[in-house]
């Protein structure tokens, strides 16, 4: 875990709801909420999430894999108080966890 001055992952919020809608006919729609509590930016944007998989295309823009990890709004910066949101579909929700980010204070 990569700490940041001014911030830290723990001031990244993240949250997977189930929208309720289906894939097709198969699996759960769920959206994930990736939000910045902290009072600065921060930019490169990554979060550990084991097994990621995906019956659907996500935008590759607002989150991809890069190596181990996965790089949230393409490392751009995302505001105080702001959130980056992108869907996926899968049999169940995958557990996501910040693993570094950068701040811009």
């Amino acid at each position: 875990m990569v700490v940041s001055q001014g911030c830290n992952p723990s001031d990244l919020q993240i949250q997977v709801t189930d929208t309720g809608e289906k894939s097709g006919a198969r699996d759960p729609v769920f959206e994930v909420e990736v939000k910045n509590l902290c009072s600065c930016a921060v930019a490169s944007v990554f979060l550990s999430s084991r097994g990621f998989a995906s019956s659907i295309d996500v935008d590759p823009t607002l989150f991809r894999r890069q190596g181990d990890e996965y790089l949230v709004n393409d490392g751009k910066a995302i505001a105080s108080s702001q959130s980056v949101k992108f869907r996926y579909a899968w049999d169940r929700p995958f557990a996501m966890a910040p693993a570094s980010l950068q701040a811009q204070c």
